[in-house]
């Protein structure tokens, strides 16, 4: 099963697509198997994160800013510095996840919930979901 989902972003936010994610799997009837995230933007990312302390957020996006500042001297030049930022970023994090689905459920850790991080924005975004079941 294959699942579609948009979503409308701002620069730097940070979305959780967890319960999307969630519902996806226990609507596809599979009780093994697995579960692909999937983004197919090359500004854009996913993670895994901790949804507890919302300040981790401001952390995880510190930390991103400083590992990969907006800057002029980037040598991809096609856009804006923000886009160039953007794509290194997304490179970085990575556009996909696997999950695993056991007894028609997503398999996550009680302190794991799925992000959507958009690095340029604001964009119409999409996100897809795949289940599979074990052969």
């Amino acid at each position: 099963m294959l699942k579609n989902f948009k979503i409308k972003t701002k620069y730097n936010e940070v979305y959780d697509i967890t319960e999307h994610v969630k519902k996806a799997v226990e609507e596809s009837g599979v009780k093994e198997g697995t579960c692909l995230v999937y983004n197919p933007h090359s500004t854009a990312g996913l993670a895994v994160f901790s949804p507890w302390d919302p300040n981790g957020f401001l952390d995880l996006d510190e930390e991103i800013r400083r590992l990969v500042p907006t800057r002029i001297d980037f040598k991809h030049q096609h856009d804006t510095p923000q886009d160039a930022a953007g794509h290194v970023k997304s490179a970085l994090l990575g556009i996909s996840g696997n999950f695993i689905v056991h007894e028609g459920k997503l398999l996550a850790g009680g302190s794991q919930g799925i992000y959507f991080l958009e690095f340029d924005g604001p964009r119409n975004r999409e996100f897809f979901v795949k289940i599979q079941a074990d052969a």
